[in-house]
């Protein structure tokens, strides 16, 4: 089984076996940018920024928490789980040869994200705590 999504095309396929899905409600979320520079910036790797979560009522947990960290493909910038998943886009992306984005968490619980491209720019995101986890049960693939 070949997959396809909205962030492109998967060319491998999954072997047959069981697997379970997961999945995340996403809040509309406050994406500013606050600073933009010229200079160049060097941006040190970091850790994974981790949230806590909304408790979800459908299940008799208490509010998990999630490791996320700053991603980019060829057209935009955006926060993504820590195995990969793209969760909410920050920014768009000129066609820039190099381009590096960090994510760190402030004490107010909103994030930064600091992209550098020909470009540094630095955004504020908040509301991401507002977020849900879900379990999207089981599946099988012969």
């Amino acid at each position: 089984m070949s997959g396809a999504s909205s962030y492109g095309y998967y060319d491998y396929d999954l072997p047959a076996g069981k697997y379970s899905a997961r999945g995340f409600l996403v809040a509309p979320m406050k994406i500013e940018q606050i600073s933009q520079t010229d200079e160049a910036v060097f941006i040190d790797p970091a850790p994974p920024v981790r949230i806590k979560l909304v408790a979800n009522p459908l299940e008799n947990n208490e509010r998990p928490t999630i490791d996320l960290v700053a991603g980019y493909d060829d057209d935009s910038t955006y926060i993504q789980t820590l195995d990969g998943l793209p969760l909410v886009t920050v920014s768009k992306l000129d066609k820039s040869s190099e381009v590096a984005v960090v994510l760190d968490l402030e004490r107010d619980k909103s994030l930064n994200m600091l992209v550098r491209t020909a470009v540094t720019r630095e955004f504020r995101i908040t509301g991401i705590t507002k977020m849900m986890a879900f379990d999207c049960g089981q599946f099988e693939l012969k």
